[in-house]
């Protein structure tokens, strides 16, 4: 019997941070920043103007997102696992937030979506609701967790299901498809790049592209933890 897929959303985000310079931040913002590199530059030699290039992006209070793909299974007419992959991409963080759920609430019902990142619990969920509220927009149903029991929360992370209560160790997508024998996600850049290609290159099209390809490899590595064949990538299509 198959297992329906209706409700659920593989997602994955890239961030940047909020301005191309340290210098660009507001005041208040700068002193803010400050203090946060004090704890993060403890075993680094590195300036909080360096600093925040390099990792402000990871922080919500300090960061923007710049795009989400979102991915979802299907059978097609001939009974094929299918999946369709969309890049929400724009320079206007609020107005990209919006078309993400606009996008998922024109198709599904809020109430039942369930969300599948790597790592999501810990980076993609709280990263979109925190940057939800920052840019004055509600919680949609699926993000809302304020008064669930652990198990009514509607999250599921790759990274968690392969830890099986094992939470010494972090586990990487890209070693997690290595082992599977899934094609690697990453193309000519990885995470470390997304700033320097953002700010720099000025290319947001290649990292829509590097972010369409985590939500595949996401996706991949779900259906193998759940004993399903890999999806073939003549049946993966992208808009």
């Amino acid at each position: 019997m198959k297992t329906p897929f209706s409700h659920l959303i593989f997602i994955d985000i890239e961030t940047a941070s909020q301005e191309s310079m340290f210098e660009e931040l507001p005041d208040n913002i700068q002193e803010q920043w400050v203090k946060k590199s004090q704890m993060l530059s403890r075993d680094e030699e590195l300036s909080p103007q360096e600093l925040y290039f390099q990792r402000a992006g990871i922080y919500a209070e300090f960061g923007k997102i710049i795009c989400i793909s979102v991915g979802f299974l299907y059978y097609d007419q001939e009974e094929k696992l299918s999946m369709k992959i969309k890049a929400i991409v724009n320079h206007d963080e609020k107005a990209l937030l919006k078309e993400l759920i606009e996008t998922l609430g024109s198709k599904l019902d809020e109430t039942k979506i369930q969300l599948c990142a790597h790592n999501g619990k810990e980076f993609d969920f709280p990263y979109i609701s925190r940057r939800l509220l920052i840019n004055g927009l509600p919680l949609p149903p699926y993000l809302e967790l304020s008064g669930k029991k652990p198990w009514e929360v509607q999250h599921i992370d790759t990274m968690q299901l392969w830890k099986f209560g094992d939470w010494k160790n972090y586990t990487s997508l890209e070693l997690l498809t290595q082992v599977f024998g899934i094609e690697s996600p990453k193309d000519d850049i990885d995470g470390s790049d997304v700033n320097r290609v953002y700010y720099e290159d000025e290319d947001l099209n290649r990292i829509a592209k590097y972010c369409s390809q985590d939500v595949l490899a996401t996706a991949q590595v779900y259906l193998r933890l759940k004993g399903y064949a890999n999806l073939n990538i003549n049946d993966v299509f992208y808009s």
